[in-house]
């Protein structure tokens, strides 16, 4: 049995304030990027190739150092997927990624939603600042914005 949720009902306007506020404090101490792509369907059955071909749209794959990380969600569909860029792939395991996964999953599962992504963008920046720290700096390469499509 399938449900529908629409945006409004996914994330209203003090959700998405929530979610940017775990962004923008994430990113303070790391020279990495932490990107949301939110839509309602995934155009393809893997929500990974979805969100390698948004993570290049946005060209997250342009910051210096290699570092940005894609939350993409399609919420009708229920899936998403987390893609990190060469830089911050090649320094975390595996399982970093399943486990991040499998929480996201089950605050979903409970239509925790703001939980679910707040919690998934701490681990990211708790990794971001442990591989690619600020020295001094506080270049942002990329927009801190959730960007809905369709």
């Amino acid at each position: 049995m399938a449900f529908f949720i629409s945006r409004k009902a996914f994330l209203n306007s003090s959700e998405t304030e929530i979610i940017l506020d775990a962004v923008r404090n994430g990113e303070k101490n790391t020279s990495g990027e932490i990107r949301l792509y939110i839509e309602s369907r995934c155009r393809y059955m893997d929500p990974g190739i979805r969100a390698q071909e948004i993570f290049v749209q946005l060209q997250m794959h342009q910051t210096i150092d290699r570092n940005g990380v894609l939350i993409y969600i399609a919420y009708h569909d229920r899936d998403f997927a987390l893609i990190g860029d060469k830089g911050i792939f090649e320094k975390t395991p595996t399982e970093f990624w399943r486990k991040e996964s499998l929480q996201l999953s089950q605050h979903f599962s409970q239509q925790q939603y703001v939980q679910g992504i707040c919690k998934c963008v701490d681990a990211v920046a708790q990794l971001l600042k442990t591989h690619f720290p600020t020295h001094g700096e506080t270049k942002n390469e990329l927009p801190d914005e959730i960007i809905f499509g369709k």
